[in-house]
This record gives structure tokens, sequence and C-alpha cells, in this order.
């Protein structure tokens, strides 16, 4: 099965092939999963200059695009890319995101399948007819969640009957490991400890999880909260509530931005990891806490159902409330806690690390092919 994976957003910091898949590691990532699966993958990307390179023996393609200016912003005419994939003969072009209406359409026209895998994009955005023009013949999409597909249907994103598969956007290389040398290497203590990872913005909801926190520690007075984060939008109400609360100052720490590698070891360390979201396209952080163990305590929106098997693995709570996140984490906390750490890693295992990643992407290739795609395909 050839398969050419075509990434149309170029990199504005003009950054050399090696350094981009570097800074960009979900691309040849989720490029080498499929391969592991079974396929033989080529990725395509629109770039400043023509390079070619190969990591774990996917090949990378950069082609340089000609540009014109109209209005603010340049405009891509998607000439050579779509040269360059059609001289590939795949069997099926599997594209990233929605917002590249000209190349999906260029694609489209090759007479080859292509899918369309969603990445945060939003249906009421910007050139909405446009981006329905250009997505019209497309063999199927993608989402982390089928309910985030409804909108695009009901908006008229895709033709009548397109299959729908839900797949992550991709996975991470976070692995799970020894839970005391873990605290020993950070410092983390608590029982239980809960970890944060996330922007302290509205969407995040920050306020409504430490709320939560603040009532758990009635029932669980030696609880600790682990605090990393990068946007500071809301810290100064943060640390408002924090002077105005001792107790809960006394178990909450604002850790601020942390490397990766860090991130990984307090993701081994955490017992429950909670956020707030509001929206999310796929959820990168409870991803990296599921592959460490820690057990998820988040919002009941597509992603977090979709990502958690709709609640099997931790709990899922009603947004902006903090009572319903106090009682879950309240809940969890009284049970066995190895019991959860078990459960999150098997079921990262089996859904969401890269090789169950790569087997679905397989199999949604192999249903377009064939047209084998209707137990697959329509939102539920």
């Amino acid at each position: 099965m050839q398969v050419v994976q075509v990434n149309c957003l170029r990199d504005h910091l003009r950054r050399s092939p090696a350094d981009l898949l570097d800074a960009w590691p979900t691309l040849a990532n989720v490029a080498g999963a499929a391969r592991s699966a079974g396929a033989d993958v080529t990725v395509v990307l629109s770039s400043h200059r023509d390079a070619t390179c190969e990591r774990e023996g996917v090949t990378f393609r950069f082609v340089s695009e000609r540009y014109w200016m109209r209005g603010p912003s340049p405009v891509c005419v998607p000439t050579r890319l779509p040269e360059v994939v059609n001289v590939l003969k795949p069997d099926v072009i599997h594209m990233n995101g929605f917002g590249f209406p000209l190349y999906a359409r260029a694609l489209c026209n090759q007479h080859v399948p292509v899918l369309a895998q969603h990445h945060g994009d939003n249906p009421y955005g910007r050139l909405r007819a446009l981006k329905r023009w250009g997505l019209a013949k497309i063999a199927a999409a993608a989402f982390t969640s089928h309910e985030q597909a409804l909108a695009f249907v009901a908006d008229r994103y895709f033709k009548p009957g397109r299959p729908i598969f839900e797949i992550p956007e991709s996975s991470t290389r976070f692995q799970s490991g020894n839970l005391a040398a873990a605290r020993r290497a950070t410092g983390v203590h608590g029982s239980p400890v809960v970890l944060w990872v996330g922007h302290l913005n509205a969407n995040k909801d920050p306020l409504t999880i430490l709320e939560a926190f603040s009532q758990a520690l009635r029932i669980l007075p030696d609880a600790e909260f682990w605090c990393c984060y990068g946007d500071i939008h809301l810290l100064d109400r943060i640390r408002a509530r924090l002077a105005g609360d001792r107790l809960l100052a006394a178990h909450v720490h604002l850790l601020g931005f942390v490397d990766h590698n860090t991130i990984e070891q307090l993701c081994r360390a955490a017992d429950f990891f909670m956020l707030g979201s509001r929206e999310e396209s796929c959820g990168y952080a409870v991803l990296e806490a599921l592959a460490c163990g820690a057990t998820p305590i988040v919002s009941d929106i597509a992603a977090f159902r979709a990502i958690t098997g709709k609640g099997a693995v931790g709990a899922l709570c009603k947004p902006g409330n903090a009572d319903s996140f106090s009682s879950a984490l309240i809940r969890l906390a009284s049970q066995p806690i190895e019991d959860h750490r078990a459960k999150a890693i098997a079921h990262f295992h089996k859904e969401l690390s890269f090789a169950g990643v790569g087997r679905k992407l397989v199999d949604a290739y192999e249903a377009i092919i064939t047209g084998h795609t209707k137990t697959l395909g329509k939102p539920r």
C-alpha cells in the first residue's frame, strides 16, 4: 500500500529539514506509525526549499511552492506539490488539516482517494465557502472523535455519506516508569499527587480545577496539587485565589514552565491528572498522562470522551462544575491507585499509542481504497 501523507503548513522560521522534523515530531512519528503497521509511507511537505531526507525508513520530500500576495497574507499556489505527489503514484493520500482548500482540491483532482484529518480546524472560521469547495471531493475524514465531525457535516463541508474515522491526531513517546524514582527525581509528594499540565487560560479553566481541589482537601487532607504551565493569562487570578485561602495555598505548587523531559517524570510521579478544558481537538497532555499511568479527571468534551473510552479510564466531569471534579477526585482516590495506574497504561497501549494510531490509520487507508467503509463510517 503506497501512502503519501501531505503537510501543507510552511515553516515560517525556514528551518532545515532535520531541524524542522525535530521541532515537529508528530510528522515523523505518525508517518512511522503507519509504516510500522504495514504501509509504505512518503511524507510531502510544502516548504521554502526543495529537499529530501529520510528518518526511520520514511522519506520526507520538501517542495518549494510559489506564493502571491493578496491583502495582508501570502496565498500559496499549489502547483508543484500535487505534481510531486502524483509522481509517487500513491494508493491513498492522507492530508493534514482542513485549512488548505486549494491544496485539498488539487490533490482530489488526481483521482486518488484523499483522507483529510482534522487538526483543530474551526468549522465556523473564515473562508467557509472556499473550504467547503476544497473538501467537497475528499474520500473520507478523520477526527479524534466522531462528535467533532458533526458540525462539519451539518455545515456541508463533506458530501453526504462520506465516511468519518475516529483516529487521534497523534500519540506520545512517553513511557511509564518507577513511581518512587520519579518522585525522588522531581521532589513531588502527596497522597494523592494531582498534576496539572496546561495553559492558564479560560479554555483550560484552571480556576474551576483549583476550586475542585480545594473542596477535595476536606476529605483528602494529604493531597498535593502540582501545576505546570506556559501561558500565564490567569496567573494573577490564581495567585489571588491562593492568597485568600491559606489551606489551599499550602497544597498547591506553581511550577511554571517545565521542560518536556521533566513533564514525563512528573506524569510518572502523579496519581491523577486534572484538566478542565472547554474545547480540545485532541488533548496531548492527557495522552502523555495516560502513557505514564496518571489517571485522568477531565472535562466531559468530545475529544476527552474519545481518549478515555467514554470515561472507561478515569472520570469525565461537567465543564466548569467544580463539584463534579471534586467528587470524581474523592471517589477515585478512595480506590486502589495501582489498579487505576495499570488500567490507564493498558488503555493507552491498546488504543492511543503510536502502534494503535498506526493500526487505525492503515485500517482507514485499506477501507478507503477498497470502498469497505460502511461499518467504519458515518458520525454516530
